[in-house]
């Protein structure tokens, strides 16, 4: 191949690159509105749909009737036969697994419960799922990616709250070459947050969550910030806590401590639950029943939230803050707790406009849909595509 040559291949899969990631981005835009978006003649769109058609990556469909006189404008959509990712959710107590399509499209899901909570038997049990999903599904996966419950560091787990330390995930690989990525499930729930849920459209987004404690992200344009080796965002153990609790990550006084069920249960003088999520579960039905006591201690685990929220805005300067799981229960169940706490937190300059806070849009498929994000950004990668769109 000349020069010449190589210069307009490479020009051509940017063209189709750009169309993908938009289709992604916005499946059921009309080809006009993709290229408006793109900056693309009417012929070169046309001319790179096409091919795009052809190699089962994207579809035109008719769109919706509108009322007006003639045909409804086609859209594009991933197409039928197009490529998949694998995204993989590793709780404390459950497993999920989802095959997602071009667009976030949830093609085929499956979800269980732990039969064994050793690294080597759950990874062993996920592979099988994997393996098992549809045989249509099989060959057009280009992706797995997982999500974990704790920290993530150079691809391995380092803690996690299985109890795992220091693990790999090679064993879920089902094909030699097919990208294997990791990363947390607090940090991939606000990757999709950021891109299709409460944070879309918002410059600097802060995404917290609670499950087993306290995580969450920083995203930028769309794009988290993870830090020199992908382990930030565990905010839960910074030191917004009492520091003669000690936490099972090591140090003292850390933030998780203060916010879950854990909390809860000492403050109703109850002995630490195994399952802190289910317990707070628990406790917030009591308090929404109208049991006082558990109606306190909801209000002061709510009311430690809002304080560590507060801090991390003098932190991060974010212009919105997004809340999923225990923790937009919290919001919904004590908002005059948050709220009060929360600005109490924030320096004078920032209380006439804080950072307001916005309740997920996207519930329990968050995690599974960062995940299916985080895939979707390395298959459409120009090193990735340079393979598959010759």
């Amino acid at each position: 191949m000349t020069a010449d040559h190589h210069h307009a291949h490479a020009l051509r899969r940017q063209g189709e690159l750009a169309v993908l990631r938009y289709v992604h981005a916005n499946p059921g835009s009309t080809r006009a509105q993709m290229a408006k978006a793109l900056a693309l003649g009417t012929g070169s769109a046309t001319e790179i749909t096409t091919r795009l058609r052809a190699r089962k990556w994207i579809d035109e469909i008719d769109g919706p009737k509108t009322g007006t006189r003639g045909r409804p404008s086609p859209t594009l959509v991933p197409h039928p036969k197009g490529p998949l990712v694998c995204a993989v959710e590793i709780g404390h107590e459950r497993w999920r697994m989802a095959i997602v399509e071009l667009g976030a499209g949830i093609v085929e899901e499956r979800s269980g419960r732990h039969g064994a909570r050793d690294a080597e038997s759950v990874l062993a049990a996920l592979r099988k799922q994997i393996a098992g999903a549809s045989r249509e599904c099989l060959p057009r996966l280009r992706a797995i990616s997982v999500a974990v419950s704790g920290t993530v560091q150079r691809g391995r787990i380092v803690q996690s709250t299985l109890g795992w330390s220091n693990v790999g995930i090679e064993a879920l690989r089902i094909r030699p070459g097919m990208a294997l990525l990791l990363g947390n499930d607090a940090s991939l729930g606000g990757v999709a947050e950021a891109r299709r849920g409460a944070g879309r459209g918002v410059a600097v987004l802060l995404h917290l969550t609670i499950e087993v404690g306290v995580g969450g992200v920083l995203v930028v344009d769309g794009r988290p910030v993870l830090g020199a080796s992908g382990a930030a965002g565990e905010f839960g153990h910074m030191p917004f806590g009492d520091r003669t609790l000690r936490c099972p990550c090591g140090a003292h006084g850390c933030w998780d401590l203060e916010v879950d069920g854990r909390a809860m249960a000492r403050h109703l003088g109850q002995p630490p639950p195994r399952d802190p999520r289910s317990a707070a579960e628990r406790t917030l039905r009591d308090a929404l029943g109208g049991a006082s006591r558990a109606r306190k201690a909801v209000a002061s685990v709510t009311a430690a939230f809002g304080r560590g929220a507060g801090a991390l805005v003098s932190a991060l300067d974010p212009d919105r803050i997004t809340l999923s799981g225990l923790a937009r229960e919290l919001a919904t169940a004590a908002p005059d707790a948050l709220e009060c706490a929360y600005r109490d937190a924030l320096m004078s300059f920032r209380r006439e406009a804080p950072p307001p806070f916005a309740l997920s849009a996207l519930g329990t498929d968050g995690v599974l849909l960062g995940a299916a994000e985080v895939a979707f950004d390395e298959v459409l990668s120009d090193v990735r595509l340079a393979g598959e769109l010759r």
